[in-house]
């Protein structure tokens, strides 16, 4: 079900023009109106069309997400590897970082780095993925320190295999299977952060539409129109599930002792 509700959010995105049914910047009179047969989902506090602006902010938010695990993971894959690879004061320096990284408080070491940046949805997503990467880093390093201990990779050694070579064939393919089940984990943790820096003001900015923006605007509004809400919330919830779903049922699949369990 997971799988079937996220492959319908990726088509959505795709057609997000032909099946929003208005414009999501087209602005009526018809302000904060309740769901009815023009307005599916209502209309926001510009009379805007709030199912149109769910819709459209769809890809928004999946691509915010996506984004935030591809950089987390590009920048925590090489780090991670390197560390566990080499051993000695390479790992030592690079564990220390990735502890002291991890100390900090996650929201509040992205909205450190948006500050940096500047704001927008890119640069946010671009902190988010910072935030993510020493705790990628942390499980392909344990990772890779499990595989290269193996028979097989001293095998690999003796016949004079080069270390690039060694770890793109050997160690990273056997390493990979728990790094996939936290980056699917993580792109949970990435829709909430895009929210929550939207809700603050600093990842998608008006009128682009986004869940979390859209959710911000209607906090505005809770005590007079608190269905506003509701759209833009119970998406981030239920997607959010969905993929935290879908990679319980990753780590299931790629789990041979909980195979065998079951």
């Amino acid at each position: 079900m997971a799988l079937l509700y996220l492959a319908i959010l990726v088509a959505v995105s795709l057609l997000s023009g032909i099946v929003a049914p208005h414009s999501p910047l087209e602005q009526s009179m018809d302000i904060l109106a309740p769901p009815g047969a023009d307005h599916w989902l209502g209309t926001d506090d510009l009379g805007r069309d709030v199912f149109s602006r769910l819709i459209t902010g769809t890809p928004m938010s999946l691509y915010a997400s996506f984004l935030a695990v591809g950089i987390g993971a590009a920048i925590g894959l090489p780090i991670g590897i390197a560390a566990g690879y080499l051993g000695g004061w390479v790992d030592v320096v690079i564990s220390r970082v990735i502890d002291t990284l991890l100390s900090f408080p996650g929201i509040v070491l992205a909205i450190a780095v948006t500050g940096a940046l500047g704001i927008g949805l890119t640069n946010s997503m671009i902190s988010v993925g910072i935030v993510f990467s020493p705790s990628i880093a942390r499980l392909i390093r344990v990772q890779t320190i499990i595989v290269k201990r193996e028979l097989f990779i001293d095998a690999a050694r003796t016949f004079g295999m080069r270390p690039a070579r060694l770890i793109l064939r050997h160690i990273l393919p056997n390493a990979i299977q728990p790094v996939l089940v936290q980056v699917t984990l993580l792109l949970a943790t990435a829709l909430l952060a895009e929210a929550s820096l939207s809700f603050l003001g600093l990842g998608v900015q008006p009128p682009q539409p986004s869940w979390g923006q859209m959710l911000a605007r209607a906090y505005g509004y809770m005590e007079i129109a608190p269905e506003q809400m509701y759209a833009p919330g119970f998406a981030i919830l239920l997607t959010a599930l969905a993929f935290n779903a879908l990679g319980e049922s990753l780590r299931s699949l790629l789990d041979p002792t909980r195979r065998r369990g079951d």
